[in-house]
Formats: structure tokens, C-alpha cells, sequence
């Protein structure tokens, strides 16, 4: 088989994470301080695969490229490619046609952590060589997502987010495909919400009497699109972080795996882990708990945050009541106003402002 090329998706709008993503690409919201399309850029690297194209959009493809940059921090080359309108994956698969040639390639969604990385999937996909090979994982909820059904080994149907489902196999966002995919993509029709279904692209080669083989996740598997489910992606992957401290810990106290980057300063403060405060963080009079990253040059006072995500430059002072399971964007302040509220739950928009009464 020839050289794998990569392409990650990285041009959805991400509606369900709004008001974060109105002024930020949902691919850049950091899960434990790193930008959630880094990891998938990692994988690939650690896959052996050096070429990647990432799809994105006219609206967020400056923010997108001024982050990731031309690929060499990663040791890959990046090349951009603009898709103008989100018309589905299998439209993207087909503005990437003249980059991906007639090379074999993996597909990555750029909101997408997967635990391990894709390693043994390149390699099933190299000593296999099916037509197409896609990811599957057992869900509760199969209903939500595209699910596979199986027979003697192989991928025999397909379906987008099914009323009544026939498995509970749902498709992971990793796909590996061979040029066929582009063939199938041109045959299919747009489904009702007017998109080229990646689903349906490779039900076509089903249907054609290719061979698509299913690779079943063994660990976890996240779509980082909700709140919910990035503060649950910022646990799993703190989870896996060991204790490194390069700033200054002045009457403070550090428990547990705790990443404390160059230039943070925490004063009569303790972080409990896993936690990661980022470079030039201040931390004051205050308490982080499990499973909180504190985005660089944040400030924090006189308050307690724990299972919750500060983008840079936020601030959080004197809050009588813990905050927990919060998504703070750039430059927000959150503070204490006169009367006493019990509990707090917070996702804001960039540069906002929210006083408490």
C-alpha cells in the first residue's frame, strides 16, 4: 500500500458549543490546555503519517491556521484546504480530492479525542488493505449517531442517526479509505438535511461490492461538541498527565498529578488533582479541584473552581460558592456582587462580563 495522507475535518460551525464558538473555531477550545485539533494531529503523526490536509472554513480558517501553523511543531506538512460551505463529510472528502490524489488516507474530526491514538487502526488498514475501514464503539444511545451493522467480519449497512437501530455500534469520527471513497462520494445524493453523508458514501461501497471492515474501539472514544462532553474529554485526558511543577508556589500546596506551567504563581492557594495551571496564571486565596484546567495568564481569587475549563485571560474573584463544571472563554471575568448565591454554572462567550449578585 502507498503512503498514507491524512485529512482532518476541521470546518464545522459547532452550534452546540455556542456562545464559545461565535468567536472561536470549536476545533481550537482547549481540553486540558491544548487545543482539541491538536491531538488529532498528534495521532496522525505518531501514526507515521506526515502529510495532512485540514478542511476548514471561510469564517474560522485564519484563526484555525494562525494556531496549527504549516505542521512543523508537529513534524508533518499541513496544507489548508477551504471547504466554503459544511454540505456533509463526503463533501469534504470531495474538496479534498485534489490534494488526497489517488493516495489512501485517513479521516479525522477535528473535535474528535481518541484514546491511544489510530495506531492499530493504520496498521489493520495496511496489513488488511479493505476498500474503506471505519471505527465503531458501543453506545447507550445509538439512536444519535451513524451505526453500523455487521456480518461474518464486515460492514454490511449503514445508517444516519436511525429511529429504531439495529446495533448499538456507532461510528467513530476516524475513517480510513482508500481513493474508491471519492467515486462513491460523486454517486450519492444529498440526504434530507442537504448534505453528502460519509454514511451514505460508504454504504455505497457496500453496495458496490467493496470491502469495508469495522475496527472496534477498545478505549475511549469523545466528540467534544457539548459542554458536557468537553469537560468530560478535559477529565479523561488529565487523567493521563504527571506531576510537573515550573512556576512558583508561595504558602500553597499541590495534591495529587498536578501540571503547574513556567511563570504561574499561586499564593496560599491549593490545587488538587489532576489539574493543569497554565504559564502565567495567577492563583490567590483559593482552592482548584480535580479536574480543572486554568488556561494561561488567568487570574483566580479568593474563590474555588473544580471540574471546570478557563480559556486564557479569564478571571474568577471572590465567589462565596464553588464554581464546578464551568466552560469559561477568553477574557471573561466572573466576580461577587452583594447578595449570596449557593451554587454557580457558567458557559461564556469570549470577552464577557458577569457580575454576581
Amino acid at each position: 500500500m502507498q503512503e498514507l495522507k491524512g485529512l482532518i475535518l476541521s470546518g464545522g460551525r459547532g452550534t452546540r458549543l455556542r456562545p464559545i464558538t461565535h468567536t472561536s473555531a470549536k476545533q481550537l477550545v482547549p481540553v486540558a490546555n491544548r487545543p482539541v485539533l491538536f491531538y488529532g494531529i498528534e495521532a496522525m503523526a505518531n501514526a507515521g503519517i506526515k502529510d495532512i490536509g485540514i478542511i476548514i472554513a471561510p469564517e474560522t480558517g485564519d484563526e484555525i491556521r494562525e494556531v496549527t501553523g504549516d505542521g512543523s511543531r508537529f513534524g508533518v506538512d499541513i496544507t489548508y484546504i477551504v471547504q466554503d460551505e459544511p454540505l456533509g463529510l463526503a463533501h469534504a472528502v470531495l474538496t479534498a480530492e485534489p490534494f488526497l490524489g489517488d493516495s489512501p488516507f485517513v479521516m479525522y474530526l477535528g473535535d474528535n479525542l481518541l484514546q491511544g491514538g489510530i495506531d492499530d487502526l493504520v496498521a489493520a488498514f495496511r496489513s488488511s488493505e479493505p476498500d474503506a475501514l471505519i471505527l465503531l464503539t458501543p453506545v447507550e444511545e445509538p439512536q444519535h449517531y451513524g451505526v453500523a451493522e455487521l456480518q461474518d467480519g464486515r460492514v454490511v449497512a449503514l445508517a444516519e442517526k436511525p429511529k429504531q437501530p439495529k446495533t448499538n455500534l456507532a461510528l467513530v469520527g476516524v475513517y480510513m479509505f482508500t481513493p474508491a471513497i471519492h467515486e462513491a462520494a460523486r454517486a450519492i445524493k444529498p440526504s434530507a438535511r442537504g448534505e453528502l453523508e460519509i454514511t451514505d458514501a460508504i454504504q455505497h461501497l457496500v453496495d458496490s461490492g467493496k470491502r469495508v471492515e469495522p475496527h472496534i474501539v477498545q478505549g475511549w472514544w469523545k466528540d467534544t461538541g457539548r459542554l458536557d462532553d468537553m469537560l468530560e474529554a478535559n477529565r479523561l485526558i488529565l487523567d493521563r498527565i504527571e506531576t510537573r511543577i515550573d512556576g512558583e508556589l508561595h504558602d500553597s500546596s499541590v495534591e495529587g498529578r498536578v501540571v503547574i506551567e513556567k511563570g504561574a504563581v499561586l499564593r496560599n492557594s491549593t490545587v488538587r488533582g489532576p489539574a493543569i495551571i497554565g504559564e502565567g496564571a495567577r492563583l490567590t486565596d483559593c482552592y482548584i479541584g480535580p479536574y480543572t484546567a486554568i488556561g494561561e495568564s488567568c487570574v483566580v481569587e479568593n474563590a474555588e473552581v473544580e471540574h471546570s475549563i478557563l480559556l486564557a485571560g479569564s478571571t474568577v474573584r471572590d465567589l462565596d460558592g464553588r464554581m464546578e463544571a464551568s466552560l469559561l472563554g477568553r477574557n471573561v471575568t466572573i466576580a461577587r456582587g452583594v447578595r449570596q448565591p449557593r451554587a454557580y454554572r457558567f458557559m461564556v462567550g469570549d470577552n464577557s462580563e458577569i457580575g454576581i449578585p
